[in-house]
């Protein structure tokens, strides 16, 4: 393992970023806004365009893409670090589906073809949105997916449960045909898009049903598989940073309430069984970024451990971010099971995002298999 993948501190450079993300969320995407617009907006209509628009002029929805294409060129660390501050205020953009799962599965093909030149462009100035068409419980060493059929360029099938399809533009479907694996680009509205309830309201999900659609081919073979296992992989590492955001945030705001409620004339923060369980959660926390930093790092550096890297975010790092979350949910007393309190909404983002990408359980035996494992007597 190299020096850069036990790097488990933020440089200057995350920092700043971190800081630049954080400024603009905090001012464009408080938490009442998010909870007015799950509140009182369709499904297709809770993604923040506007807000969306302003993350790209921040630079960070072509993270992954070359610099030649407009993109910045960065790693995976500094993705971390701004799906870190995404998962701090739940914020409703599509992050996950066109900067991390589309892009990524792009970026992996290479840029030799034109429309993926173009399409990166575009994903990088935010001018369109893409996401990768795969069932959103799908774990990275899943196989390559069977849903779609091509039949020379059209395809047919339904996929369940797919991630910001609502406001995709472009849509990147795997596909088996006479050839084998496929991947393919196909325009949104050539799609059936039904929306799917979700438990994270603030992340909506679509079922995509394709009836003869003409797409275009742009990988087959190993490089269409290849491309959407990097993609799922850096799925599952990025995903592991906006858990461990989302759990930074409902610890922040658990200790703060502690602090300032008083009952028996003190902060109930000074109660010893209290303490106890923040303290818990405190090195819970303090392990799930040393985990997610060191996938980000080996995603970076294009480790041979990055498999069992991410699994190992994902197994760990979804439970602490549940685990964190109820007990703000029952540390915030009363007021915590109200609507009106935001808690619920990174209690349901931290549960949605467990069972996203693969549950802890498949990415255990993942981790099995990797290391070699044998079952159990």
């Amino acid at each position: 393992m190299s020096e850069s993948e036990l790097n488990l501190l933020y440089s200057e450079i995350e920092q700043e970023l971190r800081a630049s993300v954080r400024e603009l969320l905090a001012h464009r995407c408080p938490w009442q806004s998010v909870l007015d617009r799950v509140s009182h907006h369709a499904p297709a209509e809770v993604t923040d365009r506007a807000l969306w628009q302003e993350l790209a002029e921040l630079d960070v929805l072509g993270l992954f893409v070359p610099e030649t294409l407009g993109g910045a060129g960065a790693t995976a660390r500094e993705a971390s670090s701004v799906a870190e501050e995404l998962g701090r205020a739940v914020a409703p953009v599509p992050f996950l589906g066109s900067a991390v799962l589309a892009t990524g599965a792009l970026v992996a093909l290479g840029t030799a073809e034109e429309q993926v030149r173009t399409l990166l462009t575009d994903l990088a100035a935010g001018q369109r949105c893409a996401t990768l068409v795969v069932p959103l419980p799908t774990a990275p060493g899943s196989g390559f997916p069977s849903q779609v059929r091509a039949d020379g360029s059209q395809l047919t099938g339904t996929v369940p449960g797919v991630v910001d399809a609502l406001s995709a533009d472009v849509l990147v479907v795997p596909a088996l045909g006479a050839e084998g694996p496929g991947l393919y680009l196909l325009p949104a509205d050539q799609a059936t898009l039904s929306p799917v309830v979700s438990l994270d309201q603030t992340r909506p999900l679509a079922e995509v049903t394709l009836t003869g659609a003409e797409a275009t081919r742009v990988a087959v073979g190993q490089q269409a598989v290849d491309a959407v296992e990097a993609a799922l992989l850096t799925g599952a590492v990025l995903l592991a940073a906006e858990q461990l955001g989302t759990a930074e945030w409902a610890f922040d705001t658990t200790v703060a309430y502690l602090k300032e409620r008083v009952q028996f004339a003190r902060p109930i923060g000074s109660f010893q069984a209290l303490k106890h369980r923040v303290a818990d959660l405190w090195v819970l926390l303090a392990q799930a970024r040393a985990v997610v930093r060191h996938a980000a790092s080996a995603l970076a550096a294009d480790s041979e451990d990055l498999p069992l890297a991410a699994a190992l975010a994902q197994a760990f790092v979804s439970e602490v971010a549940v685990k964190v979350t109820e007990e703000a949910v029952q540390l915030h007393g009363g007021i915590g099971f109200t609507w009106e309190h935001p808690v619920h909404l990174y209690l349901k983002r931290a549960k949605s995002a467990s069972l996203s990408l693969g549950t802890a359980d498949r990415h255990r035996a993942r981790i099995a298999d990797l290391v070699g494992l044998p079952p159990a007597p």
